[in-house]
């Protein structure tokens, strides 16, 4: 008998809710969350490719044009890429 009523006390204290702590948990991991997404955001504008000189004689080069950045930047460079190569007859085939 006194098995059952231990047993039905136990249970009462398995019955355990988040509370303050839970919410307080939860809220702190999501503040830090937030300013690593902000670090993370600072860092990867900080990579790109180092600014290129360019010549005021160039049409279209502006003194305070950004430098490119990304996807535009893999572009410009495989097009430059691909203009060297093609200016140079020994490195076309046969």
């Amino acid at each position: 008998m006194t098995f059952l009523v231990a047993a039905s006390n136990s249970s009462s204290l398995n019955d355990v809710e988040p509370g303050l702590l839970g919410f307080l948990v939860v809220a702190g991991l999501g503040v830090a969350l937030v300013f690593l997404l902000r670090s993370m955001n600072k860092q990867f504008r900080k990579i790109g490719p180092p600014p290129e000189e360019t010549d005021a004689d160039e049409p279209g080069a502006a003194a305070d044009q950004r430098p490119l950045r990304g996807l535009a930047a893999h572009r410009a460079a495989m097009r430059a890429a691909e203009a060297d190569a093609g200016a140079t007859p020994e490195q076309q085939g046969p």
